[in-house]
């Protein structure tokens, strides 16, 4: 007798993960280091105060810094949230 279920359950296809992405703020000329931590503090999940500065640091020396990274749905989530307070951002990068 013919077993169908290995076409069903092709476990390439059964690990494929979701999609990821990347946040990432880009240096401006109009918010400051206190406007840009506030954000970063107040909006991504398990920030720290010090990680929050060294971020807008590297911001500010660098030109952009990745912020977040993980699942799409919730980089979307962040990157309007840190639009909508007035930072520059970078597209959304999939990974």
């Amino acid at each position: 007798m013919f077993n169908s279920l290995g076409t069903v359950l092709d476990p390439k296809k059964s690990k494929a993960k979701y999609p990821e992405a990347r946040v990432i703020v880009l240096d401006d000329n109009f918010n400051t280091f206190q406007h840009v931590a506030n954000c970063l503090l107040t909006i991504i999940p398990g920030m720290s105060e010090r990680r929050a500065w060294d971020l807008t640091i590297k911001v500010d020396k660098a030109g952009s810094a990745e912020v977040w990274r993980g699942n799409l749905e919730q980089a979307e989530l962040y990157h309007e949230q840190l639009f909508s307070k007035g930072l520059t951002m970078a597209p959304i990068e999939k990974t």
